[in-house]
C-alpha cells in the first residue's frame, strides 16, 4: 500500500536526509487509521487507506513542530475518506 517512494513523492521530498523521520510517520498513522476505522488496516479499500495515510503524514510532516499559536482540528478530508469504511458498533 504505501511505499517511502509514494510517500516522498506526496511530501515533494527528493533527498534521502528524512527518510527515518517520514518511515516512523508512515508507521505511526496506522493505529489512528485502525483505530477510527475499527478494523485491520488489511481489511479496508486499499485506495481510501492510503488517501487517508497521505494526508495524516503530510499533516505530520508540514509543521514539524510541537507548539502552535492557532487551535489545531481534525482532518475533515481523512474523516470523509474513511467513513465509508468505519464499522460502528450498534
Amino acid at each position: 500500500m504505501l511505499t517511502l517512494d509514494l510517500v516522498k513523492e506526496h511530501l515533494r521530498v527528493d533527498l534521502d536526509d528524512e527518510d527515518a523521520l517520514i518511515t516512523a510517520y508512515m508507521a505511526a498513522v496506522r493505529a489512528p487509521l485502525e483505530d477510527y476505522c475499527d478494523d485491520d488496516i488489511e481489511n479496508l479499500a486499499p485506495e481510501i487507506v492510503t488517501a487517508a495515510a497521505l494526508l495524516l503524514i503530510g499533516d505530520l510532516y508540514a509543521p514539524k513542530e510541537a507548539q502552535s499559536d492557532r487551535q489545531l482540528h481534525g482532518n475533515e478530508t481523512v474523516n470523509r475518506l474513511l467513513s465509508l469504511q468505519r464499522k460502528l458498533s450498534v
